[in-house]
């Protein structure tokens, strides 16, 4: 072959190389839609339902946050190295408290992977995840069954966190989500003209509207778990109480006044639609490559 034959070969090569480039591109990171991520339709509706309510109730009793990921591929990546991507991105458990931990599955791949935050090397140790995947989750993948080996695994995660002393977890609403709130919300717009009208009659306007905020107000600690949202709930009872009465000694009642109060223009200001997500996200929590692969 001459120096010009040669010459086309390489740049014939070197466009194939260019244009190959791209097709090995690294998969992008699943976007944090929940609890549970499957974007290869291997659970039902259900399965994601009792695996979601299974780890929120965790999150809500020990703080920890587990989520769990059902790819198609990783490739071009490996599972270990796409696994410490998403757990960078989705930052799942506490902000400085590092208690997350995340169980990746490539199906097509037949690898699977326990991502574990710093928080929780102690306990989910790679020698513990590497158990609770030959254990408990491969044998239930060779046959078939899913469901049952994410259950299964995500059961003995829960179960070894459990026994890790992390700091309690905050009580806390999610605001994005009506459905939270809304019936707070309403006992906060309308209590006080019920109860304060009660409680106006026997203490007076003054120490009336007080005693009818400071109900309201427990009652939001109680449910919110924040006493600070709960004195500002407070405040806006008394007052809402206090001008209700003022609105009632000028029109010799409070009713027709209190028709003017319309639920439907107060519940304008909210929207359910940013709570699509469940309204779960990521805690700021940092992994370090933490936890143990496996395949079926």
């Amino acid at each position: 072959m001459t120096a010009s034959v040669w010459w086309r070969v390489a740049i014939t090569v070197a466009l194939l190389f260019a244009f190959a480039l791209p097709a090995s591109a690294d998969v992008a990171i699943p976007q944090l839609t929940g609890r549970v991520v499957d974007q290869t339709g291997t659970l039902s509706s259900g399965d994601v339902a009792a695996l979601s309510q299974k780890l929120q109730d965790f999150e809500t009793r020990k703080g920890s946050q587990v989520a769990v990921l059902i790819v198609p591929t990783t490739d071009p990546e490996t599972i270990e190295q796409f696994s410490i991507r998403v757990a960078e991105a989705w930052k799942i458990g506490r902000k400085k408290i590092d208690d997350g931990a995340i169980l990746v599955v490539a199906k097509n791949d037949r690898h699977l992977r326990i991502e574990v935050g710093y928080g929780l090397e102690g306990a989910l140790t790679d020698i513990t995840s590497r158990r609770i995947i030959d254990e408990g989750i491969t044998p239930k993948f060779r046959t078939g069954d899913f469901a049952g080996g994410i259950t299964a695994g995500v059961d003995r995660m829960i179960r070894v966190i459990d026994g890790e002393p992390l700091p309690t977890p905050s009580r806390s609403v999610n605001f994005g989500n009506w459905n939270d709130i809304e019936p707070l919300f309403y006992f906060v717009l309308f209590g006080p003209l019920v109860i304060g009208g009660i409680l106006r009659s026997i203490f007076g306007r003054l120490f009336g509207s007080g005693i009818t905020g400071a109900i309201v107000g427990v009652l939001a600690w109680f449910v919110i778990g924040s006493a600070v949202i709960g004195l500002g709930v407070g405040v806006l009872g008394a007052v809402l109480t206090f001008i209700a009465d003022l609105f009632g000694a000028e029109s010799g009642t409070g009713s027709s006044r209190g028709g003017s109060w319309s639920s439907g223009s107060s519940s304008g200001g909210w929207s359910s639609g940013s709570s699509s997500s469940g309204g779960f996200s990521g805690g700021g929590g940092s992994f370090g490559g933490g936890g143990a692969s496996g395949s079926w």
